[in-house]
């Protein structure tokens, strides 16, 4: 059955089809890419050759469709998160080296996590968040630290709304989860076991920047049974501070725990 017509805006329809392309599914047909968009053949078609033309989707060899060089290039340019990234990286390095697990950096963006670095570690038997992908919020170390430095009225916000379990440990009761933000607050880290991935801790810290507002979350991903959590938390502060202090925060800051 063909697809209904769509009454959305040429933009709209150009971010469905970008958006459809994704790490499962890098690479796809002209026909399972307008599916996956949820748009008609007709105009799947005409907007591809388009993109196609302004190097934004490629062709491959054999016919199949992908995210172009060029949309990475614009993308690049003046993007916070890259320039984020770039002041990181170094930092994020020596926590790697230091307790040879996976490191990630991540932002808010759009009411979820957005992972925008990732250091993988290979004898790390954990398969940690990727580059670009996205988490709830209330289901990540990484969310929890953001969100326990957010205004009131997006915390608000967030409890309010639809929370998913995602696995069995997953706190979903507004109550308990406004009782680990102030926690967070007071300690300046959080460690919780099986709330993203049953397998993992998430041990994560806030980076500030200006004005000494939350910035991103650094974490580090290790196993559940690892108990070697205070040293983690040490070598994940020293490097948060020395992000905050690059980015351009006021050290130290009230409940942002000493390294």
């Amino acid at each position: 059955m063909p697809n209904p017509p769509t009454r959305d805006s040429i933009i709209s329809r150009v971010v469905r089809l970008m958006g459809a392309f994704d790490r499962t599914q890098p690479s796809m047909t002209l026909s399972m890419l307008a599916r996956r968009a949820g748009l008609p053949m007709t105009t799947t078609h005409r907007l591809v050759d388009e993109l196609v033309r302004h190097g934004l989707i490629e062709r491959q060899p054999g016919g199949d469709l992908r995210v172009g060089l060029r949309m990475w290039e614009l993308a690049a340019r003046g993007s916070h998160a890259l320039s984020l990234k770039e002041i990181a990286l170094p930092f994020m390095e020596d926590v790697q080296s230091a307790l040879g697990q996976h490191t990630t950096l991540a932002v808010l963006d759009r009411g979820s996590v957005l992972y925008v670095e990732r250091l993988s570690h290979p004898d790390s038997p954990l398969d940690a968040a990727h580059i670009a992908q996205r988490m709830p919020i209330h289901a990540s170390s990484s969310g929890l630290v953001l969100l326990a430095h957010s205004p009131t009225n997006f915390q608000a916000e967030v409890l309010a709304g639809d929370l998913e379990k995602v696995t069995p440990e997953t706190v979903t009761d507004p109550a308990v989860l406004r009782r680990q933000l102030a926690d967070i607050r007071q300690r300046g880290f959080i460690a919780v076991p099986g709330i993203g991935r049953t397998e993992w801790t998430g041990v994560a810290v806030p980076v500030f920047g200006p004005d000494n507002r939350i910035a991103a979350a650094l974490n580090a991903i290790i196993p559940r049974e690892d108990t070697g959590i205070p040293r983690v938390v040490a070598a994940l502060v020293t490097a948060a501070h020395g992000i905050s202090r690059a980015l351009g925060a006021e050290s130290p800051r009230r409940g942002f725990p000493v390294a």
